[in-house]
């Protein structure tokens, strides 16, 4: 069942359009005019970044009764926050990781613990911002936020909910 979902996301490309133009590289005009979008709104214009593909998947494997939670973390640079949301699923005594919109990690990885499967995410995300000098490293879990926020909005929500790692630098 889960590659079935996981098959319903091909379609979605990584990005977020403005104008007819992909903004999602550049923070700033990303950041000034960034709404998340709904699982609807993510099929109909196929494309999206990490947090509009985690409300998407989301939908779909709450659909179709399996367990799933979400997980946001970020680097706190005083800049531009680097950031990914990610599902993980709870399926037969198994932990895993469904990834769609982070092209190098795409796929369906399975853990034996939560604990190894955020350890894995953490230490790839650390290691996929070499370049960026940070302070603090936090990982939330976080229920299903509002629609058409803002990117400002999107994290005053995740400071509201649990957080489960913080590491300082």
């Amino acid at each position: 069942m889960i590659e079935n979902i996981y098959k319903q996301l091909d379609d979605i490309q990584y990005g977020y359009i403005l104008d007819g133009k992909d903004i999602s590289d550049d923070q700033y005009t990303f950041g000034s005019n960034y709404k998340l979008l709904s699982p609807d709104e993510l099929l109909n214009i196929k494309y999206g970044v990490c947090w509009d593909q985690v409300e998407l998947e989301r939908k779909l494997l709450n659909d179709n009764n399996i367990k799933n939670e979400s997980y946001f973390i970020y680097l706190n640079d005083h800049d531009g926050l680097p950031s990914h949301t990610f599902i993980v699923i709870y399926d037969n005594n198994k932990y895993i990781w469904l990834e769609h919109a982070w092209y190098d990690y795409k796929g369906i990885h399975e853990y034996n613990s939560l604990d190894e499967l955020l350890e894995d995410v953490i230490n790839k995300f650390i290691d996929s911002h070499k370049d960026i000098k940070y302070e603090e490293l936090l990982l939330y879990k976080y229920n299903k936020p509002e629609y058409n926020i803002s990117c400002e909005e999107f994290y005053n929500y995740i400071e509201t909910q649990e957080l489960i790692i913080e590491r300082k630098y």
